[in-house]
């Protein structure tokens, strides 16, 4: 799983803590493959929500075996070992807990995307707390006095309590991690996650017709700028192409000249067959439609009120009955460039392949050809050697439908149909024993970081690309470990290792 992924993961797990989910929450945690000790921690936590011992203690295990100096994860393993009763090795966690504070008075883990302040004063109290259970009231007291030189005014109150139990040789409470809190991914990440529409939609601001909703594309019409002080005489504005009319009802096509229209469409009439069919234009295509479905629409400067109101209706009555098409009578639904298509047959006594592949694209090649001569020109247009490239007739590439060397290629060619052919395409990966194409850097400045998500490498070292976080920050591997890394900190290089900028 990608970095971008384990994000997307961890985020949606914390949600799910926030809504009080806790069980959803768990459950996606251990969805991840390869957790950070971070990921570990929250799901230490969890399971010690759950009472479940056993398992907080080996998750809070793998925290520290992935990051030895998170000092927070020692502290709520000693928990974990002092509510089993096992007093030594919560006091070794504790005391650990406490080296690696490093003399510091609070680490403060707000910056690690973790709402706690673990203060040395608290850590010491538990530390006192084991040494009191194992009868050690000496050493207890000893470490509540040491705590005192750690201590804030907001602490003072319980190493004050603590100490007058420990003199009366009674046991006290030892300070927990507060529940329900957890490492959280950082939030600048997560807001890269989300998608950003920058566009927006389409809306109409001005348009000559009225009432138009109408936000697609459709051949230009002339616009008014002001509307006239005076009412002027009807002034009809004609189209670039065509005379425009309203649709009435709906058409739906049966054959591929016809053009599919809704009421309210605003088409354009190019030419009207005797036998009451129409060619029109609409959204840039053109195509036949029934004239007893339209309405001569003539835009003017000033229109009465009443006519924006009938027009914007659509009628309430059954559409008229289809016409019936008369061949020499209706006029062409196909345009200009559909007619040149059809007339510009290969004149050069040529097969048109069509080949669907990831990607479809044609070849052109003797009509009957070997195969050789076929796979050797989608070879070239693939780049990619004849031998990993497996042709067959159908999307499904069966035994009966592969191309091999040995096909009778008569058969093949007898599919073709006006010298034009659809072949599919599948490729195989190389296993001559190269590598695949990988993506290589090479370090331009030495990186290195506290987080244990960053990966850390030294100027001249080659880092392999897994992944794009965003645009400044890039997921690869280098040395055996995987993380993240600043895209401003490498330069891209060529396969013969030259740098590419």
């Amino acid at each position: 799983m990608s970095f971008v992924d384990t994000l997307r993961q961890w985020d949606n797990a914390v949600t799910c803590v926030d809504r009080q989910d806790l069980t959803e929450a768990l459950r996606i945690f251990l969805t991840i493959p390869e957790p950070n000790s971070k990921i570990y921690f929250d799901i230490g936590c969890l399971h010690l929500l759950n009472q479940d011992l056993d398992a907080a203690e080996k998750a809070f295990d793998c925290s520290i075996s992935k990051d030895e100096h998170l000092s927070v994860a020692f502290f709520q393993r000693g928990i974990t070992f002092y509510k089993k009763q096992r007093y030594e090795e919560s006091l070794a966690d504790f005391q650990q807990a406490f080296k690696a504070l490093r003399g510091n008075q609070l680490i403060d883990y707000k910056a690690l995307g973790l709402r706690y302040k673990l203060f040395a004063c608290e850590v010491l109290l538990n530390v006192a707390l084991c040494e009191a259970q194992l009868g050690n009231w000496e050493k207890a007291h000893q470490n509540l006095v040491k705590a005192l030189d750690y201590k804030t005014d907001t602490k003072l109150n319980i190493i004050d309590r603590a100490l007058d139990s420990a003199l009366k040789q009674k046991l006290f409470k030892p300070v927990e991690f507060p529940s329900k809190v957890l490492f959280k991914p950082n939030r600048h990440y997560v807001a890269e996650l989300e998608k950003k529409d920058y566009l927006g939609k389409a809306k109409v601001v001005a348009s000559v017709v009225p009432q138009d909703a109408f936000s697609g594309f459709a051949p230009l019409q002339p616009q008014v700028e002001e509307s006239p002080t005076h009412p002027k005489e009807r002034e009809v504005l004609r189209a670039l192409e065509g005379e425009p009319h309203t649709v009435l009802y709906e058409f739906v096509p049966e054959t591929s000249d016809e053009l599919a229209v809704a009421p309210g469409n605003i088409v354009f009439v190019l030419q009207k067959g005797v036998d009451n069919w129409a060619s029109v234009v609409f959204n840039e295509r053109r195509g036949l439609v029934p004239y007893n479905y339209l309405e001569r629409l003539e835009i003017s400067l000033a229109s009465k009120p009443n006519e924006k109101q009938r027009r914007s209706q659509p009628p309430s009555k059954e559409p008229p009955t289809r016409p019936e098409r008369k061949q020499g009578l209706t006029p062409s639904g196909k345009t200009s460039k559909d007619t040149r298509q059809k007339d510009e047959q290969p004149t050069n006594n040529l097969c048109i392949v069509k080949v669907c592949f990831t990607f479809n694209f044609a070849v052109s090649v003797p009509p009957g050809c070997t195969y050789a001569i076929l796979i050797e020109k989608i070879s070239k247009k693939l780049k990619l050697p004849s031998t990993s490239i497996t042709l067959s007739l159908t999307s499904e590439a069966t035994e009966q439908s592969i191309i091999t060397p040995s096909t009778e290629m008569e058969s093949v060619w007898r599919r073709a149909t006006d010298l034009r052919i659809t072949l599919w395409c599948n490729a195989k990966e190389q296993t001559d024993g190269n590598p695949k194409s990988e993506i290589h850097f090479v370090a331009l400045h030495s990186y290195e970081s506290s987080n244990p998500e960053d990966l850390n490498f030294q100027q001249g070292d080659t880092v392999t690309f897994l992944s794009r976080v965003n645009k400044d920050w890039l997921e690869g591997e280098c040395s055996g470990k995987t993380g993240i890394f600043p895209a401003s900190f490498v330069e891209e290089l060529s396969v013969n290792g030259r740098s590419m900028k």
